[in-house]
């Protein structure tokens, strides 16, 4: 067998199957990837000390309500775009968000301390995933700074959001 002969056999028998694997088996893990921006439907952040987490957004109803500086409870429409949306999507993609453990809370505090709480929630057709997490958590510290970057990432994406909508 010649030289060239040798190579097309090579290709034909190892490359070529290898390839046409390759392309089925992450096409099928794409495919069925639970969290698709294609089945999103909504988001919800909430925020505040303790248990009172009366700052809250929801992507959905756009219904958008936060104490400010007067400790007046502030009510409004904040519509977040598509483009938003896709930009939070992805973002949680990269920090981990999938992974991360429903459950983030810190060690008790002494009666009348609370720390702030997060919750953040965002729903799919076929699944959705929460996170609860508390800013006081003293486990995993990578885990925590990604955390606080995806909250802080939601939080000027719906301020952002409500600066365009004035």
């Amino acid at each position: 067998m010649s030289d060239r002969g040798k190579k097309i056999f090579l290709a034909l028998s190892i490359v070529i199957p290898f390839l046409i694997y390759c392309v089925y088996y992450y096409g099928m893990m794409v495919k069925n990837a639970p969290y698709k921006f294609s089945e999103f439907e909504s988001m919800t952040f909430k925020y505040g000390l303790g248990d009172n987490m009366v700052n809250q957004y929801d992507s959905r109803t756009a219904r958008y309500q936060y104490l400010n500086d007067k400790d007046s409870l502030v009510q409004k429409q904040v519509k977040l775009t598509k483009d938003d949306l896709l930009y939070l999507h992805r973002k949680a993609a990269e920090y981990g968000f999938w992974d991360f453990p429903s459950e983030m809370k810190g060690p008790a505090l002494t009666p009348g301390q609370s720390s702030p709480h997060y919750y953040l929630e965002f729903k799919y057709q076929r699944k959705s995933k929460k996170v609860m997490f508390d800013l006081n958590y003293n486990g995993n510290p990578k885990l925590k700074d990604a955390v606080r970057q995806l909250i802080e990432i939601v939080s000027k994406t719906i301020n952002t959001a409500e600066e365009r909508g004035k």
